[in-house]
């Protein structure tokens, strides 16, 4: 799959690690600024509070 992409963009080897740099970034910024957000409106957040530990939750009796 990797060889196939990579004789498949023109150039030498550098402009090759040019356009695959390119590549990336956009597919990057679709997921970060489309994607994510589109998608986010699908997932629910479950309700998490960090806090103080519960006494005796946790704890190992007679320790």
């Amino acid at each position: 799959m990797y060889g196939a992409l990579w004789r498949g963009l023109p150039g030498p080897w550098w402009v090759k690690v040019l356009i695959l740099i390119v590549l990336v970034a956009a597919v990057l910024y679709g997921l970060m600024f489309y994607v994510f957000p589109w998608a986010s409106q699908f997932i629910v957040p479950q309700e998490v509070t960090v806090g103080l530990p519960l006494p005796g939750v946790g704890t190992v009796a007679g320790a």
